[in-house]
Order: structure tokens, then C-alpha cells, then sequence
């Protein structure tokens, strides 16, 4: 049972943001919704649109009154080299939540995590939440998350309960990053595997970790056993990543990907192209990075038993079911 009077999800007009938003909504909650965006589709559900930047204390601020439970979603993602929008957002943007969160008597902070943030550039092959943060990042985002979730743990005290989760790679029917990215390189003749494509990783659809922040919404409170920890979330269903990405291509319509790049090659260009971004000052992603080569031949996932235990937390869609379901949400969709 989740007792709420109304809840505040950042970034509710998101991928992940927007699936809370409508599990609240489903509980017959009054929701509130904090993004830059106008989102009128979450309108149009009857949430409570504000605008706003997480880096403006003010707005965060207004965000949060008469608020008794955040869900602190919003974040600034991606692999550009330059540095200040991932420290406004991802680091000033949480401190801003915190303090907003203290000053309106908020009790509960659920923060969406990423396993990134214990990502040191080699292989994490069952790693639960012992793993320690690296002590250097190889990129703004992973280093800037890992502020922050540590930010949100050590807020954790008698009038404010936190708890960090760590979502791996969410998608599904509606994702616009981690599909769209692999389906269109595929079209445009340019989608490699990084090394053989045997390395396992972990991913968790969208139902899964919507579902994962409820459950710790419900089993937040000041004292309780979760509070001040961070929780692996993920289907529990590692496979090779050259199987994932195939059987996203089949569930578009697409043939198998069927060339690779050594991932010392990778890694090499990454690092070229991240001095290039950073001598131009360019703002876009480059087309590859240290970060990214390691992210794609290495393996990386983890033990969800303390999620299971802690959350009760129990993954209901699988890859296969979760393709099967992307493949219709094609069909319906493809001009």
C-alpha cells in the first residue's frame, strides 16, 4: 500500500518518468510532474504539468511543496565531452531536490540510479551493490550520476528516508535512446559489435523498472531496512549482447548486425574523438567514445538478490516476451 497524499515524479514526461507517472495515477494518487517540457499528453491524464530546470533552486523548489514522496527521475544522460550540463543537472540538480525535499518535510526520495556509476571499464560479471564507485569515470555521465546517487544516500536521515535505484539499459515499446540509437545505425550501414558480441549484459523492460520504483516507494520510510541503499534492478537475465541487438533488429524488421570493430580500435578512435569534441567544443555526442567502446565489449551484470529480498522485486518480463512485445508495438506503429 502506498499512502500518498501527492507525488512528485522529475522528468514525469519521460521514457521511465512517464511509466511511474501512470502507475501513480493508477493508484488513485494526485500527481505532479516537474520537466522543461510541456508533456500535454501527461495533461490530458490529469498530472500536474510544471515547468522548470533542475538547476533552478526556485523552481525545483515550487515543485516540491505540498509534495509528500519524489521520485527524482529527471537526469542529464548521454556521452558529450563538455562537462557543465551534466554538472548542473545530474549534481546541482539533486542537491536542489534534497534541499527542497528537507524544507517541505518530504519524507520519502527515491532516486533513479545507474549502474554506471560502479562502471571502472572491465568486465562486472554477477557484481552486487559492494561493488565500490570507480576512482576514475570515463565519462561525465557515469562520474555525475555517481555524485549524485551519493548525494541522495548520505541525505538519508530520521526526517527524510532515500533509497538509490539502478535500472540497467530500460526499453521497450515507446524507448527513445537505447532502440532507436541500434535501429538506426542498422538502417544507415553503420551498427557494429564491439569485439565477438559474446559478452553477457544485463537490461530490464520498462513494466520491470516502473514497477521496481513503486515497490520501493512503498517500503520507504525513515528507519526502514532500504533506506540510505542503492538496488541493482535488471531482468536477472543476462544474455550476449550480440543476441540482444539481433533480436532488436528482428523485432524492426532488420537483418542481423554482422560486423564488428576490435575493441581496441574502439577504444583508440573513442579517445581521437573525445579530444576532437573537447578541442572544437563541440556539443553533440561523438559517434564513439572510451566510455562506450568498454560499455559495448565488456560484460556487465549483476546479482538482483538483494532487490528481490529487500523490494520484492520480482522481474515479469523477459527478453524474449519483452521482443515479442516491441515487434507488435511495430507492426501497429510502421507506416
Amino acid at each position: 500500500m502506498l499512502d500518498c497524499q501527492r507525488a512528485l515524479v522529475t522528468g514525469g514526461g519521460g521514457f521511465l518518468g512517464k511509466a511511474i507517472v501512470e502507475r501513480l495515477l493508477q493508484r488513485g494518487l494526485r500527481v505532479r510532474s516537474f520537466a522543461r517540457g510541456e508533456y500535454p499528453e501527461l495533461r490530458a491524464l490529469g498530472v500536474e504539468v510544471v515547468r522548470g530546470d533542475l538547476g533552478d533552486d526556485e523552481a525545483v523548489d515550487r515543485a516540491c511543496a505540498e509534495c509528500d514522496l519524489v521520485f527524482h527521475v529527471a537526469a542529464k544522460a548521454g556521452l558529450e565531452v563538455q562537462p557543465a550540463d551534466f554538472e548542473r543537472i545530474n549534481v546541482l540538480g539533486t542537491k536542489n531536490v534534497i534541499v527542497a525535499c528537507r524544507k517541505h518535510a518530504i519524507a520519502r526520495l527515491i532516486f533513479t540510479s545507474s549502474p554506471s556509476v560502479v562502471f571502472a571499464g572491465v568486465d562486472q560479471s554477477g557484481v552486487d551493490e559492494s561493488a565500490p564507485y570507480p576512482t576514475r569515470f570515463l565519462a561525465h555521465y557515469p562520474r555525475t550520476k555517481a555524485l549524485a546517487e551519493q548525494l541522495v544516500l548520505s541525505a538519508n536521515e530520521a526526517a527524510l528516508a532515500t533509497v538509490a535505484l539502478r535500472p540497467h539499459l530500460i526499453w521497450g515499446p515507446g524507448d527513445n535512446h537505447l532502440m532507436p540509437r541500434i535501429v538506426q545505425r542498422a538502417r544507415a550501414g553503420q551498427l557494429r559489435l564491439i569485439g565477438d558480441g559474446s559478452n553477457r549484459i544485463d537490461t530490464v523492460y520498462l513494466d520491470d523498472a516502473a514497477d521496481a520504483h513503486l515497490l520501493a516507494a512503498e517500503r520507504l520510510s525513515p528507519g526502514a531496512p532500504i533506506a540510505g541503499k542503492p538496488y541493482f534492478i535488471t531482468a536477472g537475465e543476462p544474455r550476449p549482447i550480440r543476441e540482444i541487438i539481433d533480436g532488436i533488429l528482428a523485432a524492426h524488421g532488420l537483418p542481423p548486425v554482422t560486423r564488428s570493430v576490435p575493441p581496441t580500435i574502439a577504444v583508440l578512435v573513442g579517445g581521437l574523438l573525445e579530444v576532437l569534441h573537447r578541442a572544437l567544443n563541440l556539443r553533440h555526442e561523438p559517434r564513439m567514445t572510451r566510455f562506450l567502446a568498454r560499455e559495448l565489449a565488456t560484460e556487465h551484470w549483476f546479482d538482483i538478490s538483494a532487490a528481490r529480498r529487500d523490494l520484492g522485486y520480482q522481474p515479469k518480463v523477459g527478453i524474449d516476451e519483452g521482443l515479442r512485445r516491441v515487434a507488435a508495438s511495430f507492426r501497429q506503429t510502421a507506416p
